[in-house]
């Protein structure tokens, strides 16, 4: 994997969208700043991005042949997860791809489909963060921790592997809310599905993100 870094950037996904589809720059490839401007969240929201944090975005192609589609962004967040635990942090992913420390969201994760790739981004809160937000609860060096999760993610791990470890922690969402559309939903009592999907009164609701 390619990483390019920038000193500053209005927004990582943004930037990286535009020069696949100019043909700049060629996947597998990743933008990464400390200081985004502009940055996208889930839901067309924008990010609030603080001055040193952590902000990344990549295209790629290659993933497990049994991932589901619409679970792509939880299998790329729980990734991250899987180095930043590595590395002492206590941090877990609530449905479907937001980055909690405790009951403090620190980050999220959003991917759009180029052509045959997949872009993610992928902001966190790694120093400093906005008022009602949470941050990492460990120092990191953004170079290595980018090193070992691209080295991860070429191992192919199965979807089945992370779902399994995944569905471990689902319990810690069940205290939460999340928004489908326009509607915010409680996770009291869904139940996730083996496609990453969640069940509350026998209806499927997937992540769009």
């Amino acid at each position: 994997m390619e990483i390019i870094y920038f000193d500053a950037i209005d927004s990582t996904q943004k930037q990286l969208i535009k020069d696949i589809k100019c043909g700049k720059a060629k996947p597998p490839i990743a933008y990464f700043t400390n200081n985004q401007t502009g940055g996208v969240g889930s839901r067309n929201n924008q990010w609030i991005g603080l001055q040193g944090n952590f902000f990344l975005s990549f295209a790629i192609q290659d993933l497990p042949k049994d991932l589901p589609n619409t679970s792509i962004a939880i299998y790329l967040s729980y990734i991250l997860k899987i180095v930043l635990k590595n590395h002492g942090s206590n941090v877990w992913i609530k449905w479907p791809n937001d980055f909690y420390i405790e009951s403090k969201k620190i980050g999220g994760c959003v991917t759009n489909k180029v052509e045959n790739f997949y872009i993610c981004g992928i902001g966190l809160n790694t120093k400093i963060a906005p008022a009602n937000f949470g941050k990492l609860d460990i120092e990191i060096d953004d170079k290595k921790v980018l090193a070992e999760y691209f080295g991860l993610l070429e191992k192919k791990i199965s979807w089945k592997e992370i779902f399994s470890k995944y569905q471990l922690e689902f319990y810690k969402s069940k205290k939460f809310f999340t928004h489908v559309g326009e509607k915010k939903i409680s996770l009291s009592h869904a139940r996730l599905a083996e496609d990453g999907a969640l069940v509350i009164n026998n209806e499927r609701i997937y992540s769009l993100r």
